[in-house]
């Protein structure tokens, strides 16, 4: 596939009259990432058309474990509630080593800053199916399974018109044209190839041997993700549900793995007797790579998930990253798609993305060579490093916290001079429950789609203004029975009130005490809308001015 032309960012917003074959969004692939990011966008009012390969979702587990700001992402999409059934609460992580002794624990709490368990263990393509019957009720989404987008001219673009895709089903090719394309389709993703993106080698590299299983048997288990840290013979233990396992193994070569191979593998965990209840439910190779593309967009067309980056999977975020790509993308594009924003809001995407994406993946590849790393001596070293690591008060949790750091300074994390709320800024709101019109409801629930204001001081005329700017829900946190959790978190972070994203990424900040948010023109040019009943660039920009004045 090629894209002719790269669409010029700063031009105005493309104005386009719908006719046939004419939909806003296309999104090639109906895996986690494809669905989410459709059903973000429908919760926007942006229709958009999913086309698939495959006629059903992928019978087979592959992802099986999510975080709390994941979960934050499913509620945002609607399908919070069926997931939670579907999920199991884990631990955290151990490493052990080659004795299966502890090395080093991780604890993830049963309820994290986003409001769910920082950890949850779950059956994909059980997600997949709340996923799939989501989009099935909604009327904004349209899935078309069994086609194939066409290699060489399967997306086009050129100048800064629509959006060209061709695909092909068992009735020849079809044309769409749509405002925006996203990516979805996997490691071996056509739209990569389309965008002419490369692959950046991040130096890892392995084949390993994933086995899930069914078992009634008594399995030892410490209801969490276990890591053998064995140079010989690595491995990864964890339950995924009630009578569902996973272990993964680095083996030493391609050899079929015969039921007398297995009861040796598993034994640490399970007692393996001829003809017991072991159902191996698959058995797969797959060589874990770390890789993250070197360009994730080109005009309209955008790359998520797998597409955009792989990492190996000790760390549990393959999944995860993919969701956080769908969400902070979705709502930037709906804003522009919708209501005229700047087209540079777009690129936010990759810079805010992209390194997250990196740092993780580099997580990841630490992980492996803790596990995998060094010879016997090697071993014994790291063995000591990392059991005097985890005594070190609070190194846990920060570790934890690391897989999801606060986004550095850009056009819509606005870094601030003086110390009031900076170590607010780029991170996120946290996520308690509330009380709303005499029932008890998890904050999203109030604060809608759009920005918002969290403040614990009366409003001045010109924060007002900026909020009702950009058409932001202002929430006062006195009197919500939180338990005073979002007045405390805005004390710590000095702070009088904040300015929230779609995402809940705070963009900036009152100091307590001090001025409005000033110095916003950066953001407030990404964000300002052409079109009602928004308010206009204009009003927008004075109150701006006058907020700078002050």
């Amino acid at each position: 596939m090629t894209v002719d032309q790269t669409v010029d960012q700063t031009a105005a917003p493309r104005e386009t009259v719908p006719g046939p074959g004419h939909v806003p969004v296309v999104i090639v692939g109906a895996g986690p990432v494809g669905v989410t990011a459709a059903l973000l966008l429908a919760r926007r009012g942006v229709r958009t058309v999913v086309l698939e390969r495959h006629h059903d979702a992928y019978p087979l587990p592959r992802a099986v474990a999510t975080d709390d700001e994941v979960r934050r992402i499913l509620q945002a999409a609607g399908v919070q509630e069926e997931f939670a059934a579907i999920a199991r609460p884990a631990r955290g992580l151990r490493l052990l080593d080659a004795r299966h002794r502890v090395m080093a624990e991780f604890p993830r709490a049963a309820q994290g800053a986003h409001g769910f368990p920082q950890t949850s263990m779950f059956d994909q393509p059980e997600l997949e199916r709340v996923l799939r019957d989501a989009l099935a009720r909604t009327a904004e989404c349209e899935l078309r399974g069994g086609v194939e987008v066409v290699g060489v001219v399967g997306v086009e673009q050129d100048g800064d018109g629509p959006v060209r895709v061709t695909y092909r089903d068992d009735e020849g090719e079809h044309l769409l044209r749509a405002e925006a394309v996203l990516g979805c389709d996997g490691a071996g993703s056509l739209t990569r190839d389309a965008i002419g993106a490369a692959w950046e080698d991040l130096r890892f590299e392995e084949r390993w041997t994933v086995i899930d299983v069914r078992t009634s048997l008594p399995v030892r288990c410490w209801e969490g993700v276990e890591q053998i840290c064995d140079p010989q013979r690595p491995a990864t233990f964890m339950r995924v549900g009630e009578d569902r396992y996973r272990w993964e193994f680095r083996l030493r070569d391609d050899s079929e793995l015969t039921d007398e191979r297995l009861r040796e593998l598993v034994a640490p965990w399970v007692d393996l007797a001829h003809g017991a209840d072991f159902e191996v439910v698959r058995q797969a190779q797959y060589t874990f790579r770390a890789r993250v593309a070197d360009r994730w967009s080109r005009g309209r067309v955008f790359l998520l998930g797998d597409a955009a980056h792989l990492t190996p999977p000790f760390i549990g975020q393959g999944l995860c990253a993919g969701l956080r790509d769908a969400y902070n993308l979705t709502w930037k594009l709906a804003r522009v798609l919708q209501q005229g924003a700047d087209e540079r809001l777009l690129e936010t995407y990759q810079s805010e993305r992209k390194p997250h994406a990196r740092h993780v993946i580099r997580l990841a590849v630490a992980m492996g060579w803790a596990m995998t790393g060094g010879q016997d001596g090697a071993a014994a070293i790291r063995r000591g490093a990392l059991s005097a690591a985890v005594r070190i008060p609070g190194l846990p949790r920060a570790a934890v916290r690391d897989l999801s750091p606060a986004l550095t300074a850009g056009p819509l994390v606005r870094r601030r001079l003086r110390p009031g709320g900076r170590g607010l800024v780029g991170g996120f709101c946290p996520q308690p429950w509330v009380s709303a019109d005499g029932r008890r409801a998890r904050l999203d629930e109030l604060l809608g789609d759009s920005f918002a204001v969290l403040t614990v001081v009366p409003l001045s005329p010109s924060l007002k203004a900026v909020a009702d700017g950009l058409g932001a829900r202002i929430l006062s946190v006195s009197g919500l029975g939180d338990d005073g959790r979002l007045a405390e978190w805005l004390r710590q972070g000095r702070a009088d009130a904040v300015l929230l994203r779609p995402d809940r990424v705070v963009m900036d900040v009152v100091p307590s005490g001090g001025p409005d948010f000033t110095g916003t023109a950066g953001w407030a040019s990404l964000l300002h809308t052409t079109r009602s009943p928004v308010p206009s660039r204009r009003t927008v920009e004075k109150s701006l001015l006058r907020s700078t004045s002050r």
